[in-house]
């Protein structure tokens, strides 16, 4: 029996489709306000749901982010190739061919300002009804974003939210 050894394609943007990033804010176990980011693909590059969500895990294991694993913890890795940048109203996504950008609603800048991170929740699992400009209702949000679905096919990670002065 012969068997050919199987190739690794290489990583393609493209494979991602669209990402978007949601913030929104919720009361974290401590009682206050906790900045969430929720970054997902339409599930919209060529070749569907599957390429894109085998190219969004690729993302998220080259930059040393395990999906389905433990927290990483951005504030006690510096070296973290995951950043984020919060200016003028603005949240900044940063990591190695990706840049995102969103503009948080107000409680969520207060939240980050007060605890100096977010918590990114960055899922391979496709949602392809929550596009850019349409408004998503809270309960839909809460239902995708809280799906054990999506939580265990994602990386969850803690960045520290940096400014241009920091």
């Amino acid at each position: 029996m012969t068997s050919t050894p199987s190739t690794t394609r290489p990583f393609s943007v493209a494979d991602l489709g669209t990402l978007v990033v949601m913030p929104w804010s919720g009361e974290a176990p401590d009682g206050s306000d906790m900045p969430y980011l929720l970054a997902y693909s339409l599930g919209d590059a060529d070749g569907g749901a599957e390429t894109t969500a085998a190219a969004v895990e690729r993302l998220l294991t080259d930059n040393g982010l395990p999906v389905g694993g433990d927290l990483v913890d951005g504030t006690q890795r510096p070296s973290l190739p995951v950043t984020l940048l919060v200016e003028s109203g603005a949240a900044v996504l940063n990591m190695p061919s990706l840049n995102a950008q969103c503009v948080p609603p107000p409680e969520w800048l207060a939240a980050v300002a007060k605890r100096g991170y977010a918590y990114l929740v960055f899922t391979t699992r496709p949602w392809p009804e929550a596009v850019p400009g349409k408004p998503v209702e809270p309960e839909t949000l809460a239902a995708f974003a809280g799906a054990e679905e999506t939580l265990d096919a994602a990386a969850h990670v803690v960045l520290p939210a940096r400014s241009l002065r920091t």
